[in-house]
């Protein structure tokens, strides 16, 4: 097979049933794709279920710490995770354009292979699509995910409540920073890295430590501030943030302060915000911190008693500044 993507591949003929067979098969091979139907069918003895889709169309398709394709099994894993369910199966579509290099697509799916792998998820359906050159900026792709719901935990957006510690399981905005310094060349990545991960074995863990969790959120596009005045939003609360208590890395300081960007509001893929009960709060942040994604794990803030829907930060010099939910977008084609 030439290592050349053609409007072929697309046709669903030969050359279609060779890329599927030499590159998707191979990596994603398990009992349920191998049925081959149009549709996975899978015998689900349960009825609380998750299910989430997402489309991924970030630029540049490659970045340290990951691709497009280890970011779309990373962002539909973790949706499903943070709604307090595991998940178990994914679909995935591509939309290919013609000229992409095969041995670039390989090395896309491998890795989300090696990431359904470690996340305990299988790749059970998807789709291929290929257009004519122009009409795709390389590949894009399409993931869906369900998983199921665990007993007795009821983890939703609306159920912030006054008293509950905000917990951050790391350092914010690295994916969002490392993706601005690699599209536009800056010179600034220094030791920049994306932290696209799976979070459900850290969810887990949270969880088997304190079910009574009250809010979990992924924090990707409009970073923290967005998710916050979600949350602030549908509970009907104040958040109050302490910028002391920030984990910010160094690199990314830096490169905000000259690009006079936000840490707050750059897209992460590998961290979560978490709303528990102070009375269980300790013991939510040890067990994060001892998951190898949770090692930075900071409290930052608590919603409080004021009246109104808002989120403001306790500044370092003593004065608050009101965090409003982002308005336009900093940098499109994160995720």
């Amino acid at each position: 097979m030439n290592d050349t993507i053609t409007l072929s591949h697309g046709s669903g003929g030969v050359q279609t049933n060779r890329l599927i067979n030499e590159v998707f098969f191979k990596y994603f091979n398990n009992d349920i794709l191998n049925q081959m139907n149009d549709s996975a069918q899978v015998d689900i003895d349960f009825k609380k279920l998750a299910f989430t889709t997402d489309s991924f169309v970030v630029n540049p398709i490659f970045f340290n710490g990951g691709n497009i394709g280890k970011l779309a099994v990373c962002g539909t894993v973790n949706d499903i995770a943070v709604s307090g369910a595991k998940p178990l199966y994914l679909t995935s579509a591509f939309i290919i354009e013609e000229g992409f290099s095969i041995s670039k697509l390989e090395e896309i799916v491998k890795s989300m292979a090696d990431e359904a792998n470690k996340a305990g998820v299988k790749i059970i359906a998807g789709d291929t699509k290929v257009v004519e050159k122009g009409s795709v900026d390389g590949i894009f792709i399409n993931t869906s995910g369900i998983g199921r719901i665990y007993e007795n935990v009821n983890i939703n957006c609306a159920n912030a409540a006054v008293g509950d510690v905000v917990i951050v399981n790391g350092t914010l905005g690295d994916h969002g920073m490392t993706i601005m310094c690699a599209r536009n060349k800056l010179g600034l990545e220094g030791n920049l890295m994306s932290d696209c991960a799976c979070l459900n074995s850290l969810v887990d863990t949270m969880i088997e430590a304190y079910a009574g969790i009250h809010v979990i959120r992924d924090a990707t596009r409009g970073g923290v501030a967005a998710v916050l005045n979600e949350i602030s939003e549908f509970s009907n609360v104040t958040i109050a943030l302490e910028e002391n208590n920030l984990p910010i890395k160094e690199e990314v300081k830096g490169a905000t302060e000259m690009l006079g960007l936000d840490p707050l509001y750059i897209a992460n893929e590998g961290k979560l915000c978490v709303f528990v009960p102070e009375a269980y709060a300790q013991r939510v942040l040890n067990v994060m911190r001892n998951h190898p994604l949770g090692s930075d794990a900071a409290i930052i803030g608590q919603v409080t008693r004021e009246l109104g829907q808002k989120v403001y930060l306790n500044t370092v010099v003593g004065g608050k500044r009101l965090v409003d939910m982002p308005s336009g977008i900093q940098l499109p084609r994160i995720c």
